[in-house]
């Protein structure tokens, strides 16, 4: 944990106090319970600490809106990208980035050796005795890429990407970058098929390719 993850929480706990007073907060920093009724602010003031401290430019402010535990609205801002990802539930999914915002829609790719999957690291899967099954889907498919963190799920909104994977992650990590996906017509849900970002890990697709994911990660290696 950095001070700039400990100052940003602060400061983005302050404004919705003042702002939404009435409403839960849950950040990665200062802790918070989940809550499936009513409004709550989940936010991860810095998506990418190692990143952020060694100057790597993937790292995020995430921040979403969920009401009755399903995220509604959310935010990525990516500053030293210079990228935001914005979504609200049944409004779609939006990039700006050099211009206009540009609305998002997942890729078209329906076969598994065509695909690209974007992960963040092997450690997770090793831990969770998956190591296998993950070495198998990348076996299958195209093209594997270690882009990261939030990343992985902007770029599979964008259709530039079509499968991210993380074993074990948080309400936190997930609940923005969630709704970006659903919203540009994918599929997002934990490893055992569970729709939304509170299942603790994350399988993100096209939606052509989520059963195929799913069968391969959970088939004996």
């Amino acid at each position: 944990v950095s001070d700039a993850d400990l100052a940003c929480e602060k400061k983005l706990r302050a404004e919705l106090k003042k702002a939404r007073p009435q409403d839960e907060v849950l950040g990665e920093e200062f802790g918070g319970e989940p809550v499936t009724s009513g409004r709550q602010w989940v936010i991860d003031p810095i998506d990418g600490t190692k990143n952020y401290v060694r100057g790597v430019p993937v790292w995020a402010t995430l921040i979403s809106l969920l009401e009755d535990g399903e995220p509604v609205v959310s935010v990525v801002s990516a500053p030293a990208l210079r990228r935001r990802w914005y979504a609200s539930k049944g409004a779609g999914a939006y990039r700006v980035w050099c211009g206009e915002p540009k609305r998002l829609k997942v890729s078209q790719i329906s076969k598994l050796a065509d695909a690209s999957v974007a992960f963040s690291s092997l450690e997770g899967w090793s831990e969770r005795n998956l190591l296998g099954n993950f070495i198998n889907l990348s076996e299958s498919t195209w093209r594997l890429r270690g882009y990261g963190d939030f990343w992985n799920y902007c770029l599979v909104a964008e259709g530039a990407v079509d499968i991210g994977a993380e074993p074990e992650v948080s309400l936190w990590d997930l609940a923005a970058p969630s709704l970006l996906v659903t919203e540009a017509g994918g599929t997002f849900t934990n490893l055992e098929g569970k729709e939304g970002p509170a299942g603790g890990s994350a399988i993100a697709t096209n939606g052509l390719l989520h059963t195929k994911v799913l069968d391969t990660l959970g088939r004996d290696s």
